[in-house]
């Protein structure tokens, strides 16, 4: 039977088209032109790649410290849809004035400011998904929504693209072509992002009190409390936090990476251009596969894959390798995505689902801190920037044996 979505779905659908463009910006053209920035100051390539992970962790950590208490907020009757249309808005707005900028170190401030931004509004979209959908339709909503976004994606950054490269054949400067480009893109977003504001409605909620923000204090404290008790939610987390930290390290110094290793900067556009092409029908193929073999199944493989890719990353010096890399992790990236955010949608209580979101948040773009921390240490102690990145490996590892024992626990608990 084909799966067709409800009106509401495909708003929420919608949205994850147009933040996806500003993602493969950062993951793209955003990097280039920041080492375009720090080479005109004389800053080195090791030095360049450490300050972009640097300002990613700055930027991640601010959202994984304020998540969980938006989160809660959020929660309160008639405000999740108030706090994602500001963190949204100011996403939306960083992206336009990122392209006014020629100091490498207003850059990477400004940058931090709009991808917290974007990664806030993500803590009360992923909450969303309890109130625009039921939870046997969660695995299939969630991987349209990774699908949709990564072909979705693809529209402004060919424009984004098509300007940089052909800048000098259209008459433009660079930093001209890529404001244009730039603005294209937080159009894009903007415009995908207004369907769902004017159609959602919050269905599970606290009523707001007297006090609406000390409520969400009090209501967050109860909710780790109650976190300790719930073993199969604690475990999830922690094994989250350690394999999707890879994940959005690799997304977040793909470009950066093939830089610093001397890789052609059109090339590198094209391969991960790639990747999101790839992306689309590997997660709704395996969206199919998923409602015969459980999701828990699915996303063991997906980890599997990575911690290979990240091996296989130990080795990378070719344009050739480089390829390679696109096209595994497109086969994985949006699955592993789409499948952990419904997951843990199912196994958390619906009314709390932004504070529970703001947590995982912690445990997903909040905490890769960790990752684009790590890979920036080692490849500035060890002046191998193949050693940095195959490092991942270790906490796929992790990840993988702590979400196995996960899995156990979630089946145990199902069988009560």
């Amino acid at each position: 039977m084909k799966f067709k979505l409800t009106s509401l779905e495909k708003k929420w659908v919608l949205y994850d088209v147009g933040n996806s463009a500003f993602t493969l910006l950062v993951s793209t053209i955003f990097p280039i032109y920041f080492n375009t920035l720090a080479e005109s100051a004389g800053i080195s390539d090791v030095d360049y790649l450490a300050y972009w992970g640097y300002a990613t962790s700055v930027c991640t950590l601010i959202v994984a410290i304020l998540g969980p208490t938006l989160g809660a907020v959020a929660d309160t009757k008639n405000y999740k849809k108030v706090i994602f249309t500001v963190c949204m808005g100011i996403g939306v707005l960083g992206c336009v004035v990122l392209g006014f900028l020629s100091s490498w170190l207003w850059f990477l401030g400004i940058f931090v400011l709009a991808k917290t931004g974007y990664s806030a509004s993500l803590v009360f979209y992923d909450a969303m998904l309890t109130d625009v959908t039921e939870p046997g339709r969660m695995d299939a909503v969630s991987s349209y929504g990774y699908a949709w976004g990564y072909i979705g994606s693809c529209i402004p950054f060919l424009a984004c693209l098509g300007l940089y490269i052909g800048s000098g054949a259209l008459g433009l400067g660079t930093q001209t072509a890529l404001l244009i480009g730039f603005i294209i893109t937080a159009v894009w977003w903007l415009g995908s992002s207004l369907p769902l504001l004017f159609a959602y409605r919050q269905r599970y909620f606290s009523e707001a009190g007297a006090h609406v923000v000390r409520d969400s204090f009090r209501r967050l404290g109860r909710t780790f409390v109650e976190l300790t008790k719930e073993k199969h939610i604690f475990v999830f987390l922690l094994a989250f936090f350690f394999y999707i930290d890879g994940v959005y390290t690799v997304i977040d110094m793909a470009t950066a990476y093939g830089q610093a290793l001397g890789l052609d900067t059109n090339a590198l556009l094209v391969a991960l251009l790639v990747t999101q092409i790839v992306a689309f029908p590997s997660v709704l193929i395996f969206s199919r596969i998923v409602r015969k073999v459980s999701a828990g199944t699915v996303i063991t493989v997906c980890i599997a894959a990575y911690f290979c890719i990240a091996v296989y990353a130990y080795w990378l010096d070719s344009e050739a390798d480089f390829w390679i890399l696109a096209v595994a992790v497109g086969m994985f990236q949006g699955t592993i995505q789409a499948l952990s955010r419904s997951w843990f949608a199912k196994i958390i209580p619906a009314e709390k689902a932004g504070e529970f979101f703001g947590i995982y948040d912690i445990c997903g773009k909040g905490a890769s801190v960790l990752g684009t921390a790590l890979v920036s240490f080692l490849s500035q102690a060890t002046g191998s920037i193949n050693i940095g990145v195959s490092a991942l490996s270790v906490m796929f590892l992790i990840g993988l044996v702590l979400f196995r024992f996960s899995a156990k626990l979630n089946a145990q608990r199902e069988k009560i």
